[in-house]
């Protein structure tokens, strides 16, 4: 009974991954149980491009005594080596060209082990407790393999095994539109390169139909070969507007070779290596490829466009991060313990070596099954460095640890056309995105939509019929379209995939009556550089609604016209436009447990692309907040842009921890979440080459880190993510200063408040600076609150202080 079942698992995952090989062999010869170790690399000195003495991947050892060969692997990855096959908790020992030793380690539980921080260079060897391996050559970042290592690898319909420039293997799936062959090429293609559960070969479109005709979300869907639906744009969106995709698992997940290190040398350059195989594919069109994705998939899109593959044609980044600690892991420098973490433990679990328990499902599934390519894979991922640790280790962002895994690092090596869109209130990657948008200001091919809402909404009507246009002139060099199918699907899908949120159809794209690409192309570099959408969520479709009322373009970012307008603070909780004479103060009582930790609930039904969830963004806490506010605005005021609460604060501690909220309170009683902002007051020194009047940049260094001196005011600048948002005439520019928590639907903080510290404001000198564009008439009413997406509402209540 047993063996029939496995056999049933076996045909079924057979039948799924096509052709699983580099080298076009059946998915019948992978899959089979006595296939151990065949074909388990497919690299080859030559395809590797690197010297006969220095093998950069799959370098058998020799033993010393009978030269006979032993189980023992070793590669050179950019800055790395890597060693399998060794036996468990046993001595390597890392040898330079002279035979010199260069380090030791110790084999993991796997029998593997890397040499991290190793110099590039040739003919480096590691010695085993009873073998050496042949001379291994430790790469560089400027090291391009021979062209051989693309051209050679043949990838079909289903799951691949792919050999990168160090020998490590990466699984991709090849996923067409319904109905179509290989034969039935050239395909525009797009690579969407993810370290979720991407490569699993299930057909998400068809299982996407039958649960949009149910009328279920995507995430109620539990195939265990279905790759996950955060990378719906590859394996759903693609193929239903007639693309090739091809799914491209990160190494150290799912069933990729190497160790899981997020977005570290060698995860980058596989960017690029995945890229130039498919490219180099005869079904390819132009063999040139797009990358797409949205969150991991299109953050990965910034490394890989850096690298610039030469068959990179452009790249499509949605709801993407601009650095991983000041971006998203520490706002502010405070830990993000709530989505960063759970995201981070998320990681590590999926980088355990399938089958066990926490690995991703379909490598459960198929190691399971006998793929013996996806079995040893596994071999590095007791390397994975423990992240939680990495963490705790390292308060401070450090440039050496931090930059490469840095997109903004990227940005401004990135030539291709670049369609980026992102959101203000992203509740996972957050709102930093926008600092990084200038370094991209010398590729004259960019376009940039920005919008309120959450992570989900880069999707949304309006943006994708661009994000179509854009792909299918630069990357699928045709005339624009939007299959009837996928439109008249459209409104059932956004509510699949947005909490149940209603929509438009996906509108027609602008070039219905164009026959020249060219041409087309020519029209479309005519849009501005800068698009925001305005009020999404406050349409006629009704409140939360994936749909903006407005829209206004500009010509860069940060937008030339805003000017810098200073608001000060004093007493009753004003902010005005005149410095006080007479500075006052006031004081609070930093305690983050007079709120919940969050806006929403972590169950399913809490929501945060829903259209109206179920926010509890509570009021500014009296005693342990402080609220300022403009008297109402005699005209329509529009703040585009980061702002800066420029604080003299004084504290009872050596150091505290600020929040920072901006909000709007409207005219009829409302009060409607803008934006926050986040700082740790030792973490205040600003780097001046970088920060303007309205936007303060700290580096976080160790280095600079300064404790406040106690009983005196000192000047703390605490920046306020980017944002778009209109304050109609009649409302009020609120600043709430407390402690951290309650603000963000998933982000929480590891915060240094124990409800002990008092901080103290200095009025007068304390000061919101806001960039404001100035002479554009709001052409929509005051929207409904709550309605805007991503923005919560609450009644309002001032403060202790008045405001």
């Amino acid at each position: 009974m047993f063996r029939c079942r496995g056999l049933t698992v076996f045909v079924a995952v057979s039948l799924l991954c096509g052709a699983c090989s580099p080298g076009g062999k059946s998915a019948a010869t992978h899959l089979r149980a006595d296939d151990a170790g065949a074909d388990a690399s497919a690299s080859s000195d030559a395809a590797a491009g690197v010297p006969d003495d220095a093998s950069a991947g799959d370098a058998a050892a020799a033993d010393v005594d009978s030269g006979q060969p032993v189980p023992l692997s070793a590669g050179g990855s950019i800055g790395q080596l890597w060693v399998t096959d060794a036996k468990p908790k046993s001595t390597l020992t890392l040898l330079d060209s002279s035979g010199s030793e260069v380090t030791r380690g110790v084999a993991d539980r796997l029998g593997s082990f890397i040499f991290r921080g190793v110099a590039p260079g040739k003919g480096y060897t590691v010695r085993g407790a009873n073998a050496t391996t042949k001379a291994l050559q430790v790469l560089s970042q400027s090291d391009v393999p021979k062209a051989s290592l693309y051209t050679s690898q043949q990838l079909h319909a289903g799951l691949n095994y792919v050999t990168m420039r160090d020998g490590i293997e990466l699984a991709m799936t090849v996923r067409l539109p319904s109905g179509k062959t290989l034969a039935d090429g050239p395909f525009a293609t797009i690579v969407e390169y993810s370290g979720y559960q991407v490569a699993a070969p299930g057909d998400l479109v068809s299982a996407a139909n039958k649960a949009i005709a149910a009328g279920t979300s995507l995430d109620s869907l539990t195939d265990p070969l279905l790759p996950a639906t955060s990378t719906v744009v590859g394996s759903l969106i693609a193929p239903m507007l007639g693309y090739a995709a091809v799914s491209v698992q990160m190494r150290g997940s799912g069933c990729s070779g190497g160790d899981f290190q997020l977005f570290d040398v060698p995860s980058t350059f596989d960017g690029y290596d995945a890229v130039e195989v498919v490219a180099a594919q005869s079904w390819v069109k132009g063999n040139k490829v797009g990358l797409a994705g949205i969150s991991f998939s299109g953050i990965s899109q910034l490394f890989v466009a850096g690298t610039r593959p030469p068959h990179l044609a452009a790249i499509a980044p949605m709801s993407v991060t601009d650095d991983l600690y000041t971006g998203t892991g520490f706002p502010g420098g405070i830990f993000n313990d709530g989505f960063a973490k759970s995201w981070l433990d998320e990681r590590q679990k999926n980088a355990l070596p399938a089958p066990e328990a926490g690995a991703q499902p379909y490598a459960i599934m198929l190691v399971q099954a006998g793929d013996v390519h996806c079995k040893n894979n596994q071999k590095l991922r007791a390397q994975t460095q423990d992240l939680k640790q990495l963490v705790a280790d390292n308060p401070f962002r450090v440039p050496q640890l931090a930059d490469d895994r840095a997109p903004a690092t990227w940005a401004d090596k990135i030539k291709v056309p670049v369609f980026l869109v992102g959101q203000f209130q992203d509740e996972k990657t957050g709102g930093h995105f926008p600092e990084m948008l200038h370094l991209l200001d010398a590729n004259p091919n960019v376009w940039i939509s920005l919008q309120n809402g959450v992570n989900a909404d880069a999707l949304e009507p309006a943006t994708f019929s661009r994000w179509v246009e854009f792909l299918d002139l630069f990357v699928g060099a045709r005339i624009p379209s939007i299959p009837t199918a996928l439109s008249t699907l459209s409104v059932k899908l956004y509510k699949a995939l947005a909490g149940g949120s209603l929509s438009e159809p996906i509108p027609a794209t602008r070039f219905d009556a164009f026959t020249n690409v060219a041409k087309a192309q020519t029209e479309f570099k005519k849009d501005p550089r800068v698009r925001v959408l305005f009020d999404s969520g406050a349409g006629a479709l009704g409140p939360g609604a994936l749909q903006p009322t407005w829209e206004l373009g500009f010509d860069a970012w940060p937008v030339t016209s805003a000017v810098a307008t200073t608001y000060y603070t004093d007493s009753g909780g004003v902010l005005t436009t005149a410095q006080p004479v007479a500075p006052g103060e006031n004081s609070y009582l930093s305690d983050p447990s007079k709120r919940p930790l969050r806006t929403l609930g972590v169950a399913a039904k809490d929501d945060p692309s829903a259209a109206l969830p179920s926010y509890d963004w509570t009021k500014a806490v009296d005693g342990a907040s402080l609220g300022f506010s403009t008297p109402p605005l005699t005209q329509d005021t529009l703040v585009v842009g980061a702002s800066s609460l420029d604080l003299m604060l004084k504290s009872s501690a050596a150091d505290t921890d600020l929040q920072v909220t901006l909000s709007d309170v409207r005219s009829d009683g409302q009060e409607m979440y803008v934006q926050s902002g986040w700082l740790r007051a030792s973490h205040r020194v600003v780097d001046s080459g970088q920060s303007t009047a309205n936007d303060p940049i700290q580096l976080h260094l160790k280095a600079d880190a300064t404790d406040l001196t106690g009983g005196t005011f000192e000047a703390v600048r605490v920046q306020i993510y980017a944002v778009a948002h209109a304050f109609r005439a009649g409302d009020r520019i609120r600043v709430t200063i407390q402690a951290p928590g309650g603000e963000r639907p998933r982000w929480t903080f590891d915060t240094i408040e124990d409800g002990t510290i008092t901080n103290t404001v200095q009025l007068g000198t304390s000061k919101l600076v806001l960039p404001i564009v100035m002479g554009v008439a709001i052409p929509t009413s005051l929207p409904a609150c709550p309605s805007n997406r991503g923005q919560p509402c609450r009644t309002y209540a001032a403060a202790s202080n008045g405001g």
